[in-house]
């Protein structure tokens, strides 16, 4: 299924798309805390872009950035948390999240994997290798993903959703590759350092729909950024 799980049709729903604001947001802020101003601050750029991209309105862009650069006296810090599982039909899961109370977000999490198996950490990472991926469109009938990888400076890249082209890179090389993708012919939609399934499993449609909607129960969390999963 890709890089990174993402729910169906999320995009037509008001409620769905003021949790991507709201998971965005918390993204700015931990990548703020580094400097708020993104062009001295690459992964503060590469969030404020994908804000842009999903037309966050920018009163909430520049706050997201004031409050993790604390610039602004608000007090609240945010901790990333990652937990590894298993979807359904034992189909390999992590979850990461960014939360203000992790006292709050366990229980919630385990209540979450009830129909899958919360697992500990190192249970199902080891299936997944860690990357930063970047999806982008190509910009002409010219534009070639073998030769934009090569020079860009990729490790690999293969064909994405509507189009477009998974690149995938070192972690350290994300932010470097995103520059180097639009002089040979790609606009970048997203980038981010995730983790990919070396060993997706393959299953029925009636097991599919099952695996869907605990991810989409998963994904719905206030708490979780992201999901990424082991299915082919």
């Amino acid at each position: 299924m890709g890089a990174q799980w993402k729910a169906r049709h999320k995009e037509v729903a008001a409620n769905a798309k003021g949790r991507v604001f709201g998971k965005l947001s918390k993204e700015i802020m931990v990548a703020a805390r580094s400097g708020a101003d993104p062009d001295m601050n690459p992964r503060l750029r590469l969030v404020v872009e994908q804000a842009k991209k999903v037309s966050m309105p920018r009163e909430t862009l520049e706050r997201a950035i004031k409050k993790g650069a604390g610039l602004l006296d608000e007090g609240m810090v945010l901790e990333k948390l990652t937990y590894e599982g298993f979807a359904p039909h034992r189909v390999p899961v992590i979850v990461e999240c960014l939360t203000d109370n992790a006292n709050r977000t366990y229980p919630n999490i385990r209540v979450l994997f009830r129909k899958g198996q919360l697992g500990a950490s190192g249970s199902v990472s080891w299936d997944f290798d860690h990357l930063g991926m970047i999806e982008a469109l190509p910009s002409s009938k010219e534009a070639d993903a073998e030769l934009a990888a090569i020079e860009a400076g990729a490790q690999d890249f293969e064909p994405a959703d509507e189009g477009a082209t998974l690149f995938m890179t070192d972690p350290s090389d994300l932010d470097a590759v995103c520059r180097a993708l639009p002089t040979f012919g790609f606009t970048v939609q997203s980038a981010l350092i995730g983790y990919r399934p070396k060993n997706p499993v393959t299953l029925t449609d009636t097991e599919r729909e099952e695996v869907e909607a605990f991810l989409e129960a998963v994904d719905a969390d206030d708490d979780v950024q992201n999901v990424y999963v082991g299915l082919a």
